[in-house]
This record gives C-alpha cells, structure tokens and sequence, in this order.
C-alpha cells in the first residue's frame, strides 16, 4: 500500500484522511493547527511536525488547503521535499491558474535536477461534509490521473476532466453554481417575506421549481462550506470571467462574511443573512 501524506484536516479534509485510514494505507498528517489532527492519531495516523517531514516518505501527497495562499506556503516547504516518482493531488478550491503555477514550479525543479518524474494532479471534490464523511464525493480530475485513482476512489465517484487544470477549472464551475444558487433562494425567500406569503407554502413551491436543489442548500443542516470559503471562490470565479451576476452574488456574500456571527458558519447561515438583509 503507499504511503500517504495527507496535509490539512478542516471540515473536509479531517473525514477525507479518515477514509484513507479506514483503508489500510500507512497514512502521514499535517494540520496548521496539530490539535485537529488527534482524532485521526488515535485512530492509526502519524503526525507529522511540519509539511516537509509528512511527505519525505511519502508516495502519494494530498493537500486540501483553505486557498491560494495556504497552498502557496505549504509549496514552500515541500516541494524540495518531494520524493522522486511521487504523486502529488492537489484538491484545495484554489482554480486552474493556481495549477499551472505549481505545475511550473515542479518543471523548474525537474530542469534543476531537484525533482525527478513527481506527477502533480488537481482533483477538488464536490459535495459537502456529509459526503466526505460517506466517501461519496466527487472527485474532479484533472491530469495524468492513472497512477492514484485508486486512491482518489476511496473518497468517492474520480471523473476525469481532462488535461491538468480541468479540474480545479470545473470546480469554479460547480461552486459557483451552488453559491449562485443559494444566494438566489434567499433573495426570493426575502421577497417572499415582503409580498407576505407564508414561509412553508413560498419554500415548498421553490423546491419543487427549477432551484429545488439550491433550496435543500439554502436550508441544510448538518453539513458545512465555510461561509468565507464561499467568498474566497466566488471571488475566484469572478477573476476568470466577466460574471456580471457572480459579482453581485460575491457583493452579497461579502456583506454576508463581515457579521462574526456568519463568517466561519455554514453558506445556509449566509442565506439567512441575506433574506433578512435591507
């Protein structure tokens, strides 16, 4: 079985590494903050002090970071680390430019004569808490992705996108269709509230309209997507075409993120915030 280093355990990644646990493979974890990563100590996993020790051995490297800018520092740390003929599976929510930054990166050090043969594959996941939990996720692959489908399968359904970069691309798609989407339902929500109808009877007529979907997502509970996450990928979306009501929906969010009470919360407690915003 490989060896696989698993860096970052928030809401997503933490269910994800148990996954690999739950199949035998000796599995590596790193989190910014270590006390997350005890549950999975417990369980079997070895934590590693810093990025650079957890993928020294390993075989197969997955990071599922915040964003770009976490990704970029844990690149730091563990590029130079990297063993020859690894396979490192980018599967953060950073979009398809992120990618090829890194994919560039890795080349430089190949030319260098630092890295040899480590294959890079972008592969976020669509799908919540709740499907991480399951391992039924979406796997959206983007790459050379033979050599670690195995392992990506442990999560859920692998698609191949496409070349490196489609799945991170794919992914803006899909997120910025569901934060589109709620956002959507709030707003008929709150012009709900303001012709009087009655709640049960507006939200009962939506779910069985065309944005069934994004009303069970407007409601959920009992999983999460960061609020602030939302943000940062809506914001992402926005840079890589002109999406004229994208950016409104980012301005919503935004406004959204600025109560303490919302930012770290569940996109349906920003639903809420927006139905009953002025």
């Amino acid at each position: 079985m490989e060896k696989i280093a698993f860096l970052g355990l928030g809401h997503m990644g933490a269910p994800m590494a148990r996954q690999l646990l739950g199949s035998g493979h000796p599995l590596t974890v790193w989190n910014r903050t270590a006390a997350k990563a005890e549950p999975l100590v417990a369980e079997g996993a070895t934590l590693a002090a810093t990025p650079a020790e957890a993928v020294r051995d390993a075989d197969v490297v997955i990071t599922m970071l915040a964003g770009p800018a976490a990704l970029e520092a844990v690149a730091d740390a563990v590029v130079p680390e990297l063993r020859p003929g690894a396979y490192w599976v980018e599967m953060s929510t950073v979009g398809p430019d992120v990618i090829r930054e890194l994919a560039a990166r890795l080349k430089d050090e190949l030319k260098d004569g630092l890295k040899d043969g480590v294959t890079l594959v972008d592969a976020p996941v669509a799908g919540s808490t709740d499907r991480a939990a399951a391992g039924r996720l979406g796997i959206l692959a983007g790459g050379d992705v033979a050599g670690v489908e195995h392992v990506l399968a442990h999560f859920g359904t692998v698609t191949r996108t496409g070349p490196l970069g489609s799945g991170a691309a794919l992914k803006l798609v899909v997120n910025a269709s569901v934060v589109g989407g709620v956002a959507l339902v709030a707003e008929a929500m709150r012009l709900a509230d303001a012709l009087g109808v009655d709640e049960d009877t507006a939200r009962n007529a939506l779910t069985n309209g065309p944005l069934g979907g994004a009303v069970g997502r407007a409601f959920a509970e009992g999983v999460h997507f960061d609020t602030a996450l939302a943000v940062k990928d809506a914001d992402l979306a926005t840079k890589a075409a002109r999406l004229p009501v994208m950016e409104a929906v980012l301005e919503q969010f935004r406004h959204a993120a600025a109560d303490p009470s919302v930012v770290h919360e569940d996109i349906a407690k920003a639903a809420a915030h927006i139905r009953r915003s002025s």
